[in-house]
């Protein structure tokens, strides 16, 4: 298996990053939105402890994307048969989900800070509030919060179903370009 991107590939490297924040996102997403289905107590505050390290280890596995995408450039796109006009919504796409996958994880901290707690980074160490708590600001920030994560699930699920639409339909190598082990 090649780590680096070729001239027509991806790499492991950039394919084992892009499914890792895809498992993140999902565990972040789903503790944020089902919390209150978990037992009040020790199993919640377990719940909100891994949804914030998956929120903070999501912003650090995009920063190592981002850096890995500067030195190892990806691959063109596929050519289609709708052209410049689905490589044009494609890279839209991509910045919206680059924004919204910084936006969502830093609203969560605002939030943390807001509630005038500290932000544990991963049960190793915590970065405490530079806020006195604050309810007001917190149900404001909790509400931009929602709105961003949901945003960016709902937007990933688009990519996915872009990627399915690609792959399907289009029958280019789209999504088989990003699946790790796959027949190329």
């Amino acid at each position: 298996m090649r780590f680096r991107n070729s001239s027509s590939e991806y790499g492991g490297i950039p394919q084992a990053l892009h499914w890792l924040t895809v498992a993140l996102v999902v565990l972040a997403w789903a503790l944020g939105t089902f919390d209150d289905a978990l037992p009040k107590g020790a199993a919640r505050a377990t719940g909100l402890f891994v949804h914030i390290s998956a929120g903070v280890a999501i912003l650090a596995v995009l920063v190592v994307r981002l850096l890995w995408r500067l030195a190892d450039p990806p691959p063109p796109p596929e050519p289609t048969v709708l052209g410049v006009w689905l490589d044009w919504a494609g890279r839209l796409a991509h910045y919206a989900l680059y924004a919204l996958l910084i936006a969502a994880p830093i609203a969560g901290i605002v939030l943390q800070f807001a509630r005038g707690d500290g932000l544990p980074l991963f049960g190793l160490s915590e970065i405490p509030s530079p806020w006195i708590a604050d309810r007001a600001f917190a149900r404001s920030v909790k509400e931009v919060h929602e709105v961003l994560a949901n945003g960016l699930v709902i937007l990933a699920g688009f990519h996915a179903v872009a990627a399915l639409v690609h792959h399907w339909i289009l029958r280019d190598r789209t999504l088989v370009r990003m699946l790790p082990g796959s027949k190329r």
